[in-house]
Formats: C-alpha cells, sequence, structure tokens
C-alpha cells in the first residue's frame, strides 16, 4: 500500500460514484466516492477530515472545507479509524488482515503495522490514555468472544506493543466486538459497549493506568448504536439523544435530549451533535433543546463528529440512491434568528413612513441589541444607509423614514451576528408613489406608399432628471424584430424624432423610462405602408388610345401576357381583377388570385377572345389578410386597358 498523489487519487474517485465530499456554505469541492463509509474523524492539528471506504478499501482525507487533499488504497475491510491525540498519527482497523495500522496523518503513508493475531478481527478504535485502543472478536471451539486489546505507540518493537485481553475480570467477555468511544477533554476515559446483539452491556473504564479499572458499568438490556463520553461531567451520550449518569459507579437514566437520534458525536467543548433521518441537531452544554439544525440529506443519515475546535460539525448525510454527501457545518453552535420586516405596501412620496418588526432565537439577545437598516430606491440603488434601530426587549423594533425618491423602495434590516448568534437579514419592499407626465407620438393612423420615409416625433412632458426617450420600431410580421431606432434625451421644446422606412405596416412605440418623481410612460401608434405594384403588359402589337384612354392592342386569337410585379412576403398572392366593357359599362369577372414568387413576380396569361370588338381591363390588387398575410395594407394597382382587333 502507498499513498498516491491528489491529481491520481481523484482520477481513481471520479471513476466511480458513491460518496461526494462537498462543504456546505462554502464553493463546490472535489467529488470522492465511497459505497460504504465508516470511521467519520476530525484531526485538530491539521485540520482534515478522515474517512474510509470499507467496501474499497480505501482512506480519504479533506480539509475542514470538505476539499479532497489526499487518498490511500488497498487496505480491505477498513471497519474504523481513530486519530492520536496529537493529530500526527491516524489508526485503521483491518479485521481481515488482523491488524491495526498507523498512518502518518499528514501524508496517509503507513508507518506502521500491528499484528493482532491469526483469528482476532478488530473492530473499532479510540485513542485515550496514550494508547490505542481496540476492540476485537476472536472464534474458538465455544463459539465468538468480544474483548479489548491496546496499542502502545511508544513501544519500538510492534509486537511487544499489542497487548490483548485487557477487559477487567468483571466485564464480562462478550460475543461481538465492542463500540469505544474517547475524548481528548475526558483523558483517561474509554467505554466499551456491547452492540446490543448479546446483553447490551455499557462499561466505562479508566485507562490512564496500566491495566483498565472499571468506573461505571451496567448489564441492562440496550440495543446500542453509539456510546459518547460528554466531558466536564459524569454522563455518557447514549445513541445520540439519552444521557445516560455513572456519578455513583453504576449507568443510571439521566435527561433525556428533545429530538430522537441514531447516533451522536461530543465535542472537547461538551457540544453535542446528533443524527436522525435527514436532520443534525446541536446542542449547547447541558442544554435539552438544540439551538440549531441543519438539513444534512435527501435520506438516512449516516455518522457526524466534530471538528475539535467546535467550528464545525461534519456529517454524512445519505443520498436517494444510496449514497453518502459529506457535509460541512460551520457556526453549528450559534443559534439562527428569525428576522421580519413589515412595511407598509404602498405610500406617498416624500411623506413619513413607519417600518416595523422583529426579530426572535432561541438563545436571548442582549439588551441594547441594534439593526442596521439599508434603504434602496432610484435615487440610491446601490442603498443608503439609514440610522441603526434598537430591538426592544420583547424582540419588536420600528422606525421611521421619508422616501425622497418614488417608484420600489426596498428597506433591509441585517442583524450582523455575534458570539451566540448567526447574522440574519430580511427586507420588505413599498410603492412609493410618482407623478404621471405626458408622452405624445405622431403619425397614428396614417397610410404611407411603399418605401417611404417618415419622421415620427416623440414630445415628453415635464420630469424630474430623466430627458431620454426610446423609440421603437416594430414591422408587421414575424420575421423582422422590434428594434430600437432612437435614444436620446429630448430637445428643449421636449421632442426627439427618428426616421422610419415604411416598407410595412409598423407599430411605433415612444418610451420613457421614469426617473425618481415620475412615472414610466409608454406610448405607442400604428402607421401603415403599402406595397410596391405594377403591373406590365406584353404580346401586343402596338398602343393607341381610344377615346381619351390608352389601350394595349391584341389581334383577336392573341393570348395576353400580364406580369405582375408585387412586394415579396412568403405566402403572399395577388388578387388579379378583370373588367368586360359591354353597352356603355365595366362587368366584372370573378377573380383570379395568382401567387407572387419570390422574385416579386406573378404571370397571368389572359387567353385569347378569337373576336374583335371586344374592351378589357385588368389590375393586380394586394388584399391585407386574404392574400396571405397581413403585413402591408391593401393597395389596388392601375388599371391596364386592352383592346382585340382582327
Amino acid at each position: 500500500m502507498r499513498s498516491t498523489s491528489a491529481a491520481t487519487a481523484l482520477a481513481v474517485l471520479f471513476s466511480s460514484a458513491a460518496l461526494s465530499i462537498a462543504a456546505a456554505g462554502t464553493a463546490s469541492a472535489a467529488p470522492a466516492v465511497l459505497t460504504t463509509p465508516v470511521g467519520l474523524v476530525a484531526d485538530g492539528a491539521l485540520k482534515r477530515v478522515f474517512v474510509a471506504d470499507q467496501a474499497n478499501g480505501r482512506i480519504l482525507a479533506t480539509d475542514y472545507s470538505g476539499t479532497l487533499v489526499d487518498l490511500n488504497v488497498g487496505f480491505g475491510d477498513v471497519s474504523d479509524l481513530a486519530v492520536a491525540d496529537d493529530g500526527a498519527t491516524l489508526y485503521a482497523a483491518l479485521p481481515a488482515g488482523h491488524a491495526i495500522v498507523a498512518l502518518d496523518a499528514a501524508t496517509l503513508e503507513i508507518k506502521s503495522t500491528y499484528d493482532i493475531g491469526v483469528g482476532a478481527e478488530p473492530h473499532q478504535v479510540a485513542f485515550a490514555g496514550g494508547r490505542l485502543w481496540f476492540s476485537y472478536r476472536t472464534t474458538d471451539a465455544d463459539g465468538m468472544h468480544g474483548n479489548l486489546g491496546s496499542v502502545d505507540p511508544s513501544a519500538t518493537d510492534t509486537a511487544a506493543a499489542v497487548t490483548l485481553a485487557q477487559l477487567p475480570e468483571t466485564v464480562a467477555p462478550y460475543y461481538n466486538s465492542g463500540l469505544l468511544d474517547a475524548n481528548p477533554a475526558a483523558p483517561g476515559l474509554l467505554s466499551y459497549t456491547d452492540n446490543g446483539t448479546s446483553s447490551g452491556a455499557i462499561n466505562l473504564l479508566d485507562v490512564s493506568g496500566a491495566t483498565p479499572q472499571v468506573v461505571a458499568k451496567t448489564d441492562g438490556d440496550r440495543w446500542s448504536n453509539d456510546i459518547d463520553l460528554v466531558p466536564g461531567t459524569t454522563q455518557l451520550l447514549w445513541n445520540g439523544y439519552r444521557k445516560l449518569s455513572y456519578a455513583d459507579g453504576a449507568l443510571t437514566e439521566g435527561t433525556a435530549l428533545s429530538e430522537t437520534a441514531w447516533v451522536g458525536d461530543v465535542s472537547p467543548g461538551g457540544l453535542i451533535a446528533s443524527a436522525y433521518d435527514r436532520h443534525v441537531n446541536v446542542y449547547k452544554p447541558g442544554a435539552t433543546k438544540p439551538v440549531r439544525s441543519f438539513e444534512a440529506g435527501s435520506s438516512s443519515m449516516g455518522d457526524v463528529t466534530w471538528a475539535p475546535d467546535s467550528s464545525r460539525v461534519f456529517a454524512l448525510a445519505g443520498n436517494a440512491d444510496n449514497t453518502y454527501t459529506l457535509k460541512a457545518f460551520t457556526g453549528p453552535a450559534l443559534s439562527v434568528p428569525t428576522l421580519t420586516v413589515n412595511a407598509p405596501a404602498s405610500a406617498p412620496r416624500a411623506k413619513k413612513l413607519t417600518v416595523t418588526g422583529k426579530i426572535t432565537a432561541n438563545v436571548p439577545f442582549a439588551a441594547g441589541t441594534k439593526l442596521a437598516v439599508t434603504r434602496t430606491d432610484l435615487e440610491s440603488p446601490s442603498g443608503k444607509k439609514l440610522a441603526a434601530v434598537t430591538v426592544a426587549s420583547n424582540g419588536t423594533y420600528s422606525f421611521t423614514d421619508t422616501p425622497p425618491a418614488g417608484g420600489t423602495v426596498t428597506y433591509k434590516v441585517t442583524y450582523a451576528g455575534d458570539a451566540d448568534h448567526t447574522g440574519a437579514t430580511a427586507s420588505d419592499k413599498v410603492a412609493v408613489s410618482r407623478a404621471s407626465t405626458a408622452l405624445s407620438l405622431n403619425n397614428n393612423g396614417k397610410l404611407y406608399n411603399y418605401g417611404a420615409d417618415v419622421k415620427f416625433t416623440a414630445h415628453l412632458g415635464t420630469t424630474y432628471k430623466n430627458r431620454t426617450v426610446e423609440i421603437w420600431a416594430d414591422p408587421f410580421g414575424g420575421d423582422k424584430p422590434k428594434k430600437l431606432i432612437k435614444r436620446g434625451k429630448v430637445n428643449s421644446s421636449g421632442n426627439i424624432a427618428a426616421w422610419v422606412d415604411m416598407t410595412r405596416d409598423t407599430a411605433v412605440t415612444a418610451v420613457f423610462s421614469g426617473d425618481s418623481r415620475y412615472k414610466p410612460k409608454t406610448v405607442k401608434v400604428t402607421s401603415y405602408a403599402r406595397v410596391k405594384i405594377s403591373t406590365a403588359v406584353s404580346k401586343h402589337y402596338k398602343t393607341a388610345k381610344i377615346g381619351s384612354t390608352s389601350y394595349y392592342w391584341f389581334h383577336k386569337n392573341t393570348d395576353p401576357l400580364l406580369t405582375t410585379t408585387m412586394t415579396y412576403y412568403p405566402g403572399r398572392q395577388q388578387r388579379f381583377d378583370l373588367q368586360v366593357y359591354y353597352q356603355g359599362s365595366w362587368y366584372p369577372a370573378d377573380p383570379f388570385w395568382a401567387p407572387v414568387g419570390s422574385n416579386g413576380k406573378s404571370a397571368v396569361s389572359l387567353g385569347a377572345p378569337g373576336e374583335a370588338g371586344w374592351k378589357v381591363r385588368v389590375r393586380s390588387v394586394y388584399v391585407n389578410g386574404s392574400s396571405g398575410d397581413t403585413v402591408n395594407s391593401t393597395t389596388t394597382g392601375a388599371w391596364k386597358y386592352l383592346y382585340f382587333s382582327n
């Protein structure tokens, strides 16, 4: 077994998917993967967290933010980890290898291997009284038996360093190897607990001397998942939520914490972290109600452990896919305040208004607690600091303000936090009134020939500071987006103009965005544009007037060809009108619809009458809607007059 570089470790980790290691509330950390995490422990000297992958034989190290910093592989079945009091050595129990290994906590390189004998399987490890203690199980003709062993790190010979069978005579060996716990703040004490499959007995041992001595014990029938020493007291924490007292040498029921738990851990300072379901609850020393609760995962929790300096608590949070995520929760013993802000929904500008609110927490605030207040509005978009407000003894507060600017005004109230509380921020918004101004735009409803350059003039009335107006043009049809054609300050007369090339019906909009005293305003006009249309006549043999009207002359057996040029739009068609002159009047035939090609051309062959003397007139028409689109206004082409002769 050898240590790998961080880069190699990451490559190994990315190849599988089980445990992501990340710090809650910090930047994303490099993910690590474990299928069965065990032995979660923190090293205060190096500010590292260690956890083992029981199924894949890996031991990983992260920093306090959860970023993977080292990894070692090839350990086989790891069952538990422990850190020496000085933080320099990490110990791992290897049941299949019948050994305890000592690793350099800074590099994860193996320093020593302690063989505990074939047939002996170490289970849990804990460091107390200057020695590494381990529970183990052996098998003989009478069955399986649990006992206690130790490793003396000061011994020069690894074989001599191991001592087995150290349970006192008054503590009967158990069927299973026991659960162990120690705490640097309770020096020389070690708990040894049967894990519940046989007697469920709990034993507190003094391991500061040459051999362990019983401090307190019980043979009560308890199913134990976890036992923790509570420094500064004569108590043990059972399964993360019940306290057992050992003051008189016997373990008796004490006070239970308010929230059920499966596992827990106690910091050197006496803070308790207990895990249940998807939650981690933190209790101050002596308290029965949590000072803070964390939502840790989407599925059942794994283990929890404290940073020795109590700066954060680490938890193995279960995920829905049976994986685990290591989360680091900072400020775990800080009460989280609830802060409210209540401002009026609306208020007139330049008139006094009152804002109220309340701050509460499960840890009382000091008298005279102050809250910072910031007002954000159109005049102070980055926020303007107002006078701090003092909280009353019941947690309420109020202040008055006269908003100088209209529009949305936000009052943000902030508590900076203290030694017992996290910070808190809340805000509320007020719709402060603004005056209305005049804004107009000309040319509404006017009709223009195709391609006309039309001047649109917007006029802005009285405002406070903002004299800028935008003019937008939105041609009809989904293929051309709305476009800003002019943005600028109006002149001394309040006018600003922009030109529009009228090739389509167009909605023109003038926009005033408002200022701190006048509301925004938008006006829209719609102006209309004809299509460009003309018709060419061919196959005639001459042009000549009949009366005052010019005619195209055709022989009676010639088919006239009428080619219309019309502004193109996808799917557009022209209406072809035909009328015949008879006995002094023009009589219309049914209109004919002909498609307009992408080149803007539409050709119609009229057909020869076969008789002389006929007068005919034709024209092309674009009809808004009926011609297949609505991007232009209805446009009628000029009549073309045809005469058929012999």
